[in-house]
């Protein structure tokens, strides 16, 4: 998980891989999120359809 490290030649994390497997945690989360509450998420969107 060094995609960052190969895309810009720098690795902010050190080159652990810390922070895209944070970026993966975070996109998996918001993607459950979003089909669990998708829902009320649309309600609130277009104002109670």
């Amino acid at each position: 998980m060094d995609f960052l490290e190969r895309l810009f030649g720098w690795a902010p994390d050190g080159g652990d891989g810390t922070l895209e497997l944070m970026l993966l945690v975070t996109a998996a989360m918001a993607l459950v999120l979003g089909v669990a509450f998708r829902g009320r998420v649309l309600r609130w969107v277009f104002g109670g359809k």
